[in-house]
Order: C-alpha cells, then sequence, then structure tokens
C-alpha cells in the first residue's frame, strides 16, 4: 500500500513525499481511512510508528475546506483540538501540523504550560482552526476567555495512556464538557491497558479499534540489555559503556530530577559533553537542550519521565535506564525513544540490587527476562549479587528480538545498532 491509496489530496501527498516517507506504517493504513470517513477511533501502537501522522493527515485532509485568507477572526475557530500530556509531544504535533499542512490554508498553534500566556493570548485572538494543547494550559486560556471550543469539530486524545498516569482526566473532562455533542473523537495511546479502554467508553461514540502490536511490546528491532552494577558505580559504568562502545548520541534516564540533574553534572566533570532536562528547567531551557542534542553539539541528554513522551530525535541509537522506572510502564515508553521508524537501537538497563523489585515488575510487564551482560568491575559485591545475575546467569538471558547474546566469560559486548533510513511515518 502507498499513500495515494488512502485518499489523501495530492498536496499532502507531496508534503509526505517531501518528508521522505512512500509507504504508510500500518497503524497510518489502518487509521487513516477511518478518521477520512468520520469515525471515531480508538489506536494503539507502538512509539515510533507514525501515529501523529496517522491523525493529522486525515484531518488535514477532512479540514481544508474550511482554508481562507481572511483577516477576521471569527472566520478561523477553533475546528480541531488535539489534547496531549506534555510540552514536548505538544511541540511535536504542533511540528508535524505545520509539516505536513504547509500547503493547506488553516492556522495553528500550540500552548503548554512553563511560558508566558501574552504570545500565546495573541495568536488565539487572532483566530486558528487547529490548536494543539497540553489540558493545564488550556484550562488557564477558558478561565480568561482567550478561547472559544463551541465550535471544535475534531477531538484527538493523544497518548491517552500517559494522560491517565499524569493525573489529567479530570481536567479532560471538564474541557470535553466545553466541546459540541456532535463531534469526531480520536484517542490515540502507545497501549491499550483496561484503564484507557474505559476512557474510551467514556469519551468515543461507537469507534473503531486499531491495534497494531501486541500490548506492553518492543519494537523487533529494538535490542534489550541489563547491566549488574553497584549502585555506587553506576555513573562510572555508564561512562565506560560510552566511551567503549564509542556512543555518540546517548538519552539516559533517572527517575528524579535532583537525580538527573546530578548525573549530568558528573558527567560534564569527567569530560563527557551532557546536558539535562526536568521539570525544574525552563521551558526555553529544555528546548535549547534538546536542540544541542539533536545538533550534535551534546552528547549525552539526561532527562527524568518528563521527557520520556514526545522526544523525537532521528536515528537515536542509545536510551540508558540509569535507574529503572517505578512505574513499569514507563520503562516501555522510555526505550521507545530509540528505534523508531524502522531504524535499529539499543535500550541498556543499569540494575543495581535495590532496583530488583522493579525489574521484576518491566520483565512482568513484558512476559519475558531482558539478556543480561556483565562488566566484572562493576559488579555489586559478591555476597549481594543481585536478582538478575542469580535469575539468569552472567552473560545469559531470554533472547530479546534484534540483540546480541553476551559472551559466557569475559568482558561482554553491547549490541551496536545498525543506522538505517527513516521509514514513513516518524
Amino acid at each position: 500500500m502507498t499513500f495515494e491509496d488512502l485518499g489523501l489530496s495530492a498536496d499532502l501527498l507531496a508534503n509526505v513525499a517531501r518528508e521522505g516517507y512512500e509507504e504508510p506504517t500500518p497503524v497510518q493504513a489502518a487509521a487513516i481511512p477511518l478518521v477520512l470517513a468520520g469515525r471515531d477511533v480508538l489506536a494503539a501502537a507502538q512509539t515510533g510508528t507514525g501515529k501523529t501522522a496517522a491523525f493529522v493527515l486525515p484531518i488535514l485532509e477532512r479540514l481544508r475546506h474550511h482554508g481562507n485568507a481572511a483577516f477576521s477572526p471569527a472566520r478561523h475557530p477553533v475546528r480541531v483540538l488535539i489534547l496531549t500530556p506534555t510540552r514536548e509531544l505538544a511541540m511535536q504535533i504542533a511540528e508535524s501540523v505545520r509539516t505536513y499542512g504547509r500547503s493547506v490554508p488553516l492556522r495553528s498553534t500550540v500552548v503548554y504550560g512553563g511560558t508566558r500566556m501574552d504570545p500565546e493570548i495573541r495568536t488565539l485572538w487572532a483566530g486558528v482552526e487547529i490548536l494543539v494543547a497540553t489540558p493545564g494550559r488550556l484550562l488557564d486560556h477558558v478561565g480568561q476567555r482567550t478561547v472559544n471550543l463551541s465550535q471544535v469539530e475534531v477531538l484527538v486524545l493523544d497518548e491517552g495512556d500517559r494522560m491517565l498516569d499524569m493525573g489529567f482526566i479530570p481536567d479532560v473532562r471538564q474541557i470535553v464538557s466545553l466541546l459540541p455533542k456532535s463531534r469526531q473523537t480520536l484517542l490515540f495511546s502507545a497501549t491499550f491497558s483496561d484503564d484507557v479502554r474505559r476512557l474510551a467508553k467514556e469519551f468515543l461514540r461507537d469507534p473503531e479499534t486499531v491495534e497494531v502490536a501486541a500490548r506492553n511490546s518492543v519494537a523487533d528491532n529494538l535490542a534489550e540489555v541489563l547491566y549488574p552494577v553497584d549502585g555506587r558505580l553506576k555513573a562510572d559504568l555508564l561512562i565506560h559503556l560510552i566511551e567503549r562502545d564509542q556512543m555518540e548520541q546517548v538519552l539516559v534516564f533517572t527517575r528524579s530530577k535532583l537525580g538527573a540533574g546530578r548525573l549530568a553534572s558528573y558527567l560534564d566533570r569527567r569530560g563527557v559533553n551532557t546536558s539535562a532536562i526536568h521539570g525544574d528547567r525552563s521551558q526555553a531551557e529544555r528546548t535549547r537542550a534538546l536542540a544541542a542534542f539533536k545538533g550534535g553539539f551534546v552528547k549525552v541528554l539526561v532527562a527524568t519521565d518528563v521527557a520520556s513522551r514526545g522526544l523525537d530525535i532521528e536515528g537515536l541509537p542509545y536510551v540508558v535506564n540509569y535507574e529503572l522506572p517505578y512505574e513499569p510502564q514507563d520503562y516501555i515508553h522510555r526505550i521507545g525513544r530509540t528505534g523508531r521508524a524502522g531504524a535499529s537501537g539499543v535500550a541498556i538497563s543499569l540494575v543495581s540490587p535495590d532496583e530488583v523489585d522493579e525489574l521484576r515488575g518491566v520483565q512482568r510487564l513484558l512476559r519475558r527476562a531482558i539478556p543480561v551482560q556483565v562488566v566484572d568491575e562493576f559488579l555489586p559485591d559478591p555476597d549481594r549479587e543481585p536478582e538478575p545475575v542469580r535469575r539468569f546467569g552472567r552473560g545469559h538471558g531470554s533472547a530479546a528480538p534484534g540483540s546480541v547474546p553476551a559472551p559466557a566469560s569475559g568482558r561482554a559486548r553491547s549490541p551496536r545498532p545498525r543506522r538505517s533510513a527513516a521509514a514513513a511515518g516518524r
């Protein structure tokens, strides 16, 4: 199947081709015709498989007849509302709307917290047809009466599972109460939990379901590896792996803002060019750090889970779980930052003895073990040897798709990611 088979206009097809995409991803092939037909859609797919284009392209197609060059704000009411849980994801979606919609005369903008509201207010008063927003900031605008949602025709709830995790559903319910009852609603999610399905029953009407991957699955082109490590030596093991495997671009996840800042400072002092993004940094600081990382000026970006959704870094080869997340589901979202759009990637987890419970939770979610490799000089004290080593043995474990087994003895080598051209739907 090609994009030409999906019923998109020639100019949208040209915009897609200009981005280098030739064939739709499975979620795009399944969802785009349904959205074009006006159906409510509940869709789940692995991260990096083109969910954003799966709703942006058909929305642009459906709403293009509203495009006009009038100056009056009344001619540009909000017709599409896209709600998303994080600033980073909001910015990514807004960029996709601009990229794919460059030939469609519809105005769009994005609003999110952490920035001044005045520029957003001026843009909203001028009129926009497509509004991308985080729930809290949108309610701020509702409270100040700077946005009117009474003419919304399409509502998109992106990353529905993350909305639930972050406690945004009461805000979403308040926003939905302001929308016309006659509308199209699309719920996209990285996973289909039971809570997400209940959310769909609340907001969607007779939806079509699109599920192109098993629940809680990991992309086939993503290799996973676990290193048992003394908790005091984690930072040094990370530096060792970066130097040994000549890693040029590494996204590292910590649990806390304090931990992210401390790790970034330590790596920087040890000569590894590092920056950090977390909730205490301003949006401008986070944007600059991300741009420096994408541009290759920074080798390592340390982030909290605030960045595990919405980061879209082309060809990112390595993700490191410096600490396993408390919520097992976040493991999948974190490692989904690599192995995207057909490129190969490696997800590394550094696991200390006090993280055995978190490891069990992750492996229960995956329904399999994560392959184990060891670097002898960083192992915990043998008297306190961690669960992953006791259970699976050094250098062994259930092989993950695309992983490279470690040798039975000696120093293990991490699997090297194979870079490939990005496929359609990044």
